[in-house]
Parts: C-alpha cells; structure tokens; sequence
C-alpha cells in the first residue's frame, strides 16, 4: 500500500514542476548587458536601476544570468544576431522590432539641452542655425522630433556621435557642441554647478516613450519572451518596480515612470 506521506511527495512535486513550467526555462544560462548610463547604471559603481531590475528578474527567473557591460551600439548589434539574450531600458523602433521583443518597465520624456550662450530658445532655432552642434550617444534613439532632430542635422554634418554621457558633458562645456539630447536619469549630472550655470533645458513636444526589457527573437523563442514579459510586468503589478525607481526618483516622477 502506497503510504499518505508518499502520495503527499507526489503531489508536491507535481506541483512544483507546474511551476517551473509556468516560469522561463533555465536549461541553459544567459547573457544579459548593461550599458553605462547615467542612474540606469553606472560602471563605476555596479549600481542603478538597471543593475537592480536585472538583480530582480535573476531572482525571480531562478535561471543563471551572466552579466556584463557594454557600449549601446555594441548591444544591439548582439542582440540582432542572437550572441545575447538580454539588454534593459530599450526603446523599440521598426528596424528593432524585426529582431527583438520588448518588456516595459518604464516610460519617459526627453529634452534638448543646450548652451546658454548660444541663444536658443527652442527646438526650431537651434535646428535652423547652421553653426549650431549637437551631440549624440551612437546608436540611441529617441521620442519622435528628437530624432527628426537628429536625422535632420546628420544628414547636414552637425552631429557628433560619443559613446556615452561624459564625453557629452565635456564637449558642451567647452562648446565644441551646442546641444545634446538629455532624459530624466542625466538630472543628477545636472546639478553640478558648472553644467547647469552654462545650460539650459528645452522640452521636446512628444509624449513619454516607453523602455524596456530588450529580447533577442533569435535566442529566445515567442513563448520564453513571453514568459519573461510576465516577470516583468509581475514586478510592475506587485510595486517592486516603483520601489526601485524611488531609490533613485522622488515618488512622484517614480509613479509617473513606471505607471503608464
């Protein structure tokens, strides 16, 4: 006769292999990359929003997750060819869509920021001043009219491409550029007095463009993508995603990032 205690193990079991089904499958490890950001995160000290998403979906996946860090061109150039799973806080276009899927975690606006000596007090009159610099991270988009901005003034020869935010900073200073393209987590970089005594800040006419979990359509098939998406969006239902962007946020902006 089969014993009550075994039958109780059976169900358990049983139980649990449910679970794991309903989860990712963590047959194999995975490759996620960061890329040095402002508050999404920052190199020199393995911290941000990004690193702590990343933290969370490791946890809740149970899959091992190598992480790593890498410039952003270099991300999507993986990510299109299948040599790495994941990469955070994307923003989706038409050429991207062929090759990735996307979570969303978060939504915001961008602006234009731009020298105060050169006059500018909006978006046409530094467009339509032939003199006038601006600079980018190489291959980030961006919210509609900046990058009708961006397209417009590169095919005119005034763009100049860096590969994250210091060299931005450090060109503006010196005006070597006139602009460049800010979002929310460039704000603390902007309380140093050197750059907002020089600077100034132009909205750009666009509602907030949402970023996401990034997910290689050739690494991961339809149904993982979605299973993933669900850790993520159980993160945005159960208030954990909140409460790691309000380290970083005052509550107001966090609930208006991560509630859209």
């Amino acid at each position: 006769m089969i014993s009550r205690a075994f039958i109780v193990l059976l169900i358990a079991l049983g139980n649990l292999g449910t679970a794991n089904a309903a989860g990712p499958d963590c047959s194999r490890p995975f490759t996620l990359a960061l890329h040095d950001h402002g508050l999404l995160y920052s190199a020199d000290t393995d911290t941000g929003i990004d690193k702590d998403v990343a933290d969370e979906l490791i946890r809740r996946s149970g899959c091992k997750v190598t992480t790593s860090v890498m410039p952003r061109a270099r991300i999507w150039q993986l990510i299109e060819s299948g040599a790495l799973d994941f990469s955070l806080s994307g923003i989706s276009n038409a050429e991207r869509d062929k090759f990735a899927g996307f979570a969303w975690y978060f939504s915001n606006k961008y602006y234009l920021l731009v020298n105060k000596n050169v006059g500018v007090r909006n978006q046409q009159d530094f467009e339509q001043n032939g003199k006038l610099q601006l600079g980018i991270i190489r291959s980030f988009r961006y919210s509609p009219s900046a990058n009708r901005l961006v397209d417009k003034l590169q095919a005119a020869d005034r763009v100049i491409q860096a590969g994250g935010l210091a060299p931005l900073y450090q060109t503006l200073m010196v005006n070597q550029i006139q602009g460049m393209i800010i979002e929310p987590f460039d704000y603390p970089t902007l309380e140093e007095k050197k750059i907002r005594d020089v600077s100034t800040i132009i909205e750009f006419n666009d509602p907030p463009v949402p970023h996401g979990l990034i997910m290689s359509k050739k690494a991961l098939p339809l149904a993982e993508q979605e299973k993933w998406r669900a850790l993520v969006n159980g993160m945005r239902t159960d208030g954990t995603m909140r409460r790691i962007f309000e380290k970083y946020f005052k509550p107001d902006l966090a609930a208006a990032m991560v509630d859209f």
